[in-house]
Order: C-alpha cells, then structure tokens, then sequence
C-alpha cells in the first residue's frame, strides 16, 4: 500500500497544535513529550506529534484494509461536529455526545437500543406508525431522536470494534477502561494534562482548538478511507477469482465425464445411451417412410389351393 501523506510539522505548528495546557495542569507522564514552556504554557514537541501521527495513521490504515470496524470518539464541543464529518467521510462509526458505559464490554445491552432504533425508523418510513395518535407519534419522534443521539453513530457496529481513536483522552477515559478490558488497541489526541498509560498509539498535540483537532483527525479519516477503498478492492479481486475457479472447476468436471464416457466406448464397443437413443429414431423415420416388402416363403409358393371335386350329377 502507498505510504500515508501527512502534514509538515510546519502546518501542524500553524495549526496550534503545539500549544498545550497550562504548566500547573500538567501530567508528569507526558514530560517526554514536552519540548519547553512560555508564559506558563507547554510547548509540546511536534517531532513526537509527526512521528505518533505517522504511526497511528498507518496501524488504522491496517486496520481498515482487513475490512474491521473502527470508532471515532469525541464528546467535547469542539470535536463534535469534526468527528461526526471525518466518520462518515472515512467509513468508521462515531460517538460524538456521550460514552455509554457498556458500549464495548457490554454490548448486547446496547444492540437492543440500537435494534430498537432501526425498528422506529424503518416504521417511520414505510407508515408503520400512522396507526398511532398525533400525540403517540410526537413521542415516539422524540424516542427516536434521543436513540439517534446515544446510539446512532454506532448502528452499524457488530460487536467489539478493532480500533477506537480518542479525542482527549482525559475526557473519555471510561472508553479507554472499556477498551483496555476488552484488548482493543487505542489511539489518542492527547494534551499535556492527559495520561498516556492506556494509549496505544499516542498523537501529543493540542485537544482544545478546533483547528488543532480538525488537522489530526483529517489524517486519521484519510488513512482509515483508504484503507477501507483497499478492502473493497481486495473483496471484488477474490470474489472474481472464487467465480473463475468455480467456472475452471466446472469445464474440468465436464471434461472428466466425457473422457470417461469415450474410455467406455473404447472398453465395451458400444456408443453412450444418448446415442444410441438418436439412432433409434433415425430407423424409425426411415422405416415409416420406406416400409420394407415382406417376401414370401418357399412353403407359401408351393402351396396351391386343392381343386374341389365335381359331383356325379354334374359330371353327367
């Protein structure tokens, strides 16, 4: 696959992702990833911010080759709208208003919310609730904008994703206790106040400037969307190539059957019951058509009808 184009660390440095949290508010985990402060601000290093971008670009472009699902995570204010647009962008499923405890290590709780949204809306469309009254309908709406808020970012997750990708870690660190439990690899945009313990593929850069988070998450989307374009690829090639390997298995059974009805004909003398059937007919036709004389026998020749003897009235 071609390799992930990211941005110069000078756009990563006009995008203000450099800029990190106040020096009082910092966790002591990330000082490897601090490259100095000014006016009681960290400076984090954007070589690490290159290098962690990098590789988590390309573990989830991995990912979404082998056609495995994906979570984009992001409730703050800032990244709501940003993590909604890159999601669908990108193919991966998203949560953007709140983590529901469970969503992971609980799942089958979750599906019924989600099973539930899909039967209202699958209603809704086809006049499944013009039964009910205006009042019914009212409130049903607003059960199914409220399941649309909690669940409609993952309806059509399957189970356990592959892979989720955090916006502020700090924030959404029940997620990460999921995905931790559950062994699923995590990546994050993580600030200078965030603990990188449970981060599997740390991005250091700023979480709170939208610009900062629109340019790290539109380098995620694209590896994810490509990733996913080369599964589609791949899925096409090997349906094609299953179909021409059923098509050559199939000419080499037929071919099979018909050398072994020649080797018969060459063992017994006799032509294949097809044949001989055609054969058959083609005697028939002729035979209707041009019947045969039927000659008769030699008894049937010399044998003369007997003379009946005159009487003795009539000889007189």
């Amino acid at each position: 696959m071609a390799k992930i184009k990211l941005p110069k660390v000078e756009d990563l440095f006009t995008a203000g992702v450099h800029f990190g949290h106040q020096v009082r508010r910092w966790n002591p985990k990330m000082e490897k990833y601090i490259f100095a402060q000014r006016s009681g601000i960290h400076i984090i290093d954007l070589g690490e911010t290159h290098k962690g971008l990098g590789d988590a670009a390309e573990f989830l472009k991995e990912v979404a080759s082998e056609g495995k699902q994906i979570i984009f995570i992001g409730t703050k204010r800032q990244a709501k709208d940003i993590i909604e647009s890159e999601a669908n962008r990108s193919g991966a499923l998203y949560v953007s208003e709140r983590w529901l405890g469970g969503t992971i290590t609980n799942f089958r709780i979750i599906r019924r919310n989600i099973d539930k949204l899909v039967d209202f809306k699958n209603k809704k469309e086809t006049g499944g609730l013009d039964m009910y009254t205006k009042k019914e309908r009212l409130l049903i709406d607003r059960q199914i904008a409220k399941l649309e808020r909690s669940v409609g970012g993952v309806v059509g997750l399957q189970g356990k994703p592959a892979a989720i990708f955090v916006v502020d870690a700090r924030r959404e660190k029940t997620a990460i206790k999921e995905a931790k439990v559950s062994k699923i690899p995590v990546v994050a945009l993580i600030d200078t106040n965030s603990d990188p313990t449970d981060v599997s593929y740390p991005i250091p850069g700023n979480d709170d400037a939208i610009r900062s988070i629109a340019a790290i998450t539109k380098v995620i989307g694209d590896a994810i969307e490509e990733g996913y374009a080369s599964y589609a690829k791949k899925s096409v090639k090997e349906a094609e190539e299953r179909a021409k390997a059923a098509e050559d298995a199939a000419k080499a059974a037929a071919k099979e059957v018909e050398e072994a009805a020649k080797e018969k004909v060459k063992i017994t003398g006799t032509q294949s019951p097809h044949a001989s059937k055609d054969i058959g007919k083609e005697d028939m036709k002729k035979a209707m058509k041009t019947p045969k004389k039927v000659k008769a026998s030699k008894d049937v020749k010399k044998a003369k009808p007997a003379k009946a003897k005159p009487s003795k009235k009539e000889s007189k």
